[in-house]
């Protein structure tokens, strides 16, 4: 059956299921995102707005079923948007840390199970505009589906006649390189993986649902065999402050958004990319959090989990989850900046050429595919091989606006799987970037004391930028005309 809802029941892909029956009351399979609008919303609108774009959707309409035989989509006979739209207000000061504690919160409580697996929050009081909070379940999309989803909502200008007109421009001109971005470093790997051109999306699907495909592949490819070995073989992550027992609490901050352009200006100088630059400032941040609690730190290295996208670009508007994940080395032992960007920088170049991204995919097919049971175990040998998962999106560069009041800032939170208690959230956005930080209140107390120290982390690897340049300058007699530009 389509995902066109023709049926009040449908098969749920193998894949969807694995992120299904991931769900534990320690992590909860969420994707949480907030909007930040520089005015007051109207709920009425917002649910308007819903039920017009959002519930285009049918999948939105659908619950998830879990089963012992499998997994599928139903159909809520009783679908009520009011239950799904609720309207809340911050208590006190009604500001950055009472929002925060509010998301929190959020992050922290279920779904119910019983109607379709996502909500909006509309927070009438922030800083005199209003927030939106997102809920949506993991299995229902993966990251990319999801800002496609949210993009939907959105307008290029406030007025309405205004937005018919640059509508018909938007994605071709900013949306269209925003996918571009996202898909050309997976689709390049995939291709040179299985050297099948635009049959990719089709071979990945053949190994997922059918096991006899999936040999076929392995034998064709020693490659991606050499890939499930080492990923199996690797070493537990070393236990720290990050990693260990969790809890059902969930916390989550965000920082301060740097300029984008001066993001890239520092990759360019220091020969690096801009994916490279802020993940060296998440390890950063980490680091100095470690410290300051006490943390043995000196040679540490922690894994985060990448996700990687494999959706080809004519596939970016479906729902279901067609990503891969990839161990990112994070070398929080390092304490030169520098030294610590180029082996971020290092990891990375080493992971394009990987076929790592692909295998996982394959295995969560399998995991959807076998028995329940079998599940927990297998997940909780992949989630000891890592301490958080860092998702980096690249948003649209233009303001964007929803019932015609302006977005002011974005941010999102991805869930962690098993005994992973992190998550890095890295977001670009009108010509800013944003970084938060969800996790489990066991392992992180203060995610503040995390998220501050990322533009600090970032102006360090800017004054070691200015210093190169300074030494170059000298070498070459320019010392007086650099002094007078400082000046």
């Amino acid at each position: 059956m389509s995902e066109s809802g023709s049926g009040k029941r449908e098969a749920m892909s193998k894949v969807d299921t694995a992120w299904l029956r991931m769900e534990r009351p320690t992590n909860l399979m969420m994707i949480t995102g907030i909007m930040m609008f520089a005015a007051p919303l109207d709920p009425a609108a917002i649910k308007n707005l819903l039920g017009e774009r959002f519930l285009a959707y049918p999948r939105f309409r659908q619950k998830a079923v879990n089963t012992p035989s499998g997994a599928h989509w139903e159909t809520d006979a009783d679908f009520n948007l009011d239950w799904h739209v609720r309207v809340a207000a911050l208590p006190g000061a009604a500001d950055k840390v009472e929002l925060e504690n509010f998301v929190g919160e959020l992050a922290s409580s279920p779904l119910d199970h019983s109607k379709p697996l996502w909500q909006f929050h509309v927070v009438e009081n922030y800083r005199g505009g209003s927030v939106l909070v997102a809920r949506i379940h993991h299995c229902y999309a993966d990251g990319l589906a999801l800002v496609q989803v949210m993009l939907a909502l959105t307008d290029t200008a406030p007025d309405p006649e205004q937005q018919a007109e640059l509508a018909r421009t938007w994605l071709k001109r900013d949306g269209g390189n925003v996918w571009q971005r996202m898909l050309e470093p997976a689709q390049a790997g995939i291709g040179k993986a299985f050297k099948v051109g635009n049959k990719v999306y089709a071979k990945i699907a053949e190994m997922i649902n059918d096991p006899a495909v999936a040999a076929d592949v392995a034998r064709e490819g020693g490659a991606i065999t050499r890939e499930l070995a080492l990923a199996l073989s690797l070493e537990d992550d070393p236990p720290t402050l990050l990693k260990g027992p969790l809890g059902v609490i969930k916390r989550v901050a965000w920082a301060d958004p740097l300029p984008l352009e001066e993001v890239k200006t520092l990759g360019r100088a220091l020969g690096c990319t801009v994916n490279d630059v802020l993940l060296a400032c998440a390890a950063g941040a980490l680091r100095g959090y470690l410290l300051d609690q006490g943390g043995k730190v000196d040679g540490l290295t922690i894994r985060a989990t990448v996700p990687v996208n494999l959706r080809p670009l004519e596939h970016a508007k479906k729902l279901g989850n067609h990503f891969g994940l990839v161990f990112l080395d994070l070398p929080v032992g390092e304490a030169n900046p520098l030294r610590r960007l180029e082996r971020v920088a290092a990891c990375m170049r080493e992971l394009k050429n990987s076929r790592q991204a692909i295998v996982t995919l394959g295995l969560l097919g399998a995991l959807g595919m076998g028995p329940q049971a079998l599940q927990a175990p297998a997940l909780e040998l992949f989630s000891r091989k890592a301490t958080t998962v860092a998702t980096n999106v690249p948003g649209p560069q233009q303001p964007l606006y929803l019932t015609g009041v302006e977005v002011t800032e974005l941010m999102f939170w991805v869930p962690q799987s098993g005994s992973i208690g992190v998550g890095l959230s890295i977001l670009s956005y009108n010509g800013n970037v944003h970084f938060g930080l969800i996790g489990d209140a066991k392992r992180v107390h203060d995610p503040d004391s995390v998220t501050v120290r990322f533009a600090e982390e970032f102006e360090k690897l800017m004054l070691i930028a200015l210093m190169e340049d300074w030494d170059e300058e000298i070498a070459a007699g320019g010392a007086d005309a650099t002094l007078k530009h400082f000046l």
